[in-house]
């Protein structure tokens, strides 16, 4: 089949719009109709060159959201229909870190998925008849993709999908270091450096689990005002302070969390809505890089 997206042919140029080809999901995998996509740091990362992994051409996104197109030979955790968000780091449930309970570093599929291919050593995408490479096993920069059934995560139908998106990046990782890594109490005192995407996430996480102060340091004095939108009640700019900021501040797992975070979204128990800050179509993916670059949006969000 054919797709279009947006393709890396090589580090710190632009993405070109391109059509290429899909070969649909062989057994085990799953063929997702990527509805948006955010734009992350980590795409700009191994964009600017920064990633020792990267490999090229490839094509990046890794916080999306989409539909069951197609299931492979043995798929029954998904049918078509589905609404899914991939996964970066997969779950499969049965291997040592999985089975641990201890981390959610899933070692399954990690040595083929580090080199941009499919667990069987190979692409599903090709142009002009020569392999391009996944990335982080998602490519969500393509309108359809193919993954692992276990790097997807069912969720309800009723999430939309400019918003679910950003659950599989930077929602999961700031409310996640608090609540599964940190495991932040009640009544905490916490301070949180950088208020992005991730940070801000974060913050929502410490309100959520009922910490007391928190405080936000950024050298970005306008993120101050986002940081109090989502919780902060302290903040500090280091480049506003003279001598030791000490004293200011002093005073001051995927497939079976995401649907969870998805439903305290529903629920309104953290907001998202507030931080798709720019939503636009594939075309434009470029000014999402530049937006970002800029440090004039939260995130922005690619609507296919």
């Amino acid at each position: 089949m054919k797709t279009r997206a947006a393709v890396a042919f090589e580090a710190k140029k632009p993405l070109e719009i391109v059509e290429l080809d899909l070969e649909g999901p062989k057994p085990g995998e799953v063929l997702v109709e990527i509805k948006a996509t955010g734009v992350c740091h980590t795409d700009s990362y191994t964009l600017d060159g920064f990633d020792s992994e990267a490999a090229w051409p490839a094509i990046l996104g890794h916080e999306g959201a989409g539909i069951v197109r197609e299931v492979g030979a043995g798929v029954t955790s998904v049918t078509p229909g589905d609404h899914v968000i991939p996964l970066y780091t997969p779950e499969c449930r049965q291997c040592k870190s999985c089975l641990s309970r201890k981390t959610n570093l899933c070692t399954a599929i990690r040595a083929t998925q580090g080199k941009g291919l499919m667990p069987d050593g190979t692409s599903r995408f090709s142009y002009k008849g020569k392999p391009v490479l996944h990335y982080m096993g998602c490519s969500t920069f393509s309108n359809f993709t193919v993954l692992p059934e276990i790097a997807v995560a069912k969720i309800r139908k009723d999430a939309p999908f400019q918003s679910a998106c950003y659950v599989g990046c930077g929602v999961t990782t700031g409310v996640g270091a608090v609540i599964n890594t940190a495991k932040v109490e009640a009544g905490a005192n916490c301070i949180v450096f950088g208020l992005g995407g991730i940070g801000l996430n974060v913050i929502q996480g410490l309100k959520l689990v009922g910490a007391n102060m928190i405080v936000g340091v950024d050298i970005n004095s306008d993120r101050e005002e986002w940081g109090r939108k989502f919780g902060m009640t302290h903040f500090v700019n280091p480049k506003t302070i003279s001598g030791d900021i000490v004293p200011h501040l002093v005073d001051a797992r995927g497939r079976t969390d995401v649907p969870q975070i998805i439903a305290w979204y529903m629920d309104k128990k953290i907001a998202i809505d507030p931080m798709i800050t720019h939503t636009m179509p594939l075309e434009r993916i470029n000014d999402a890089f530049d937006l970002m670059h800029k440090g004039e949006s939260i995130r922005s969000v690619i609507v296919y």
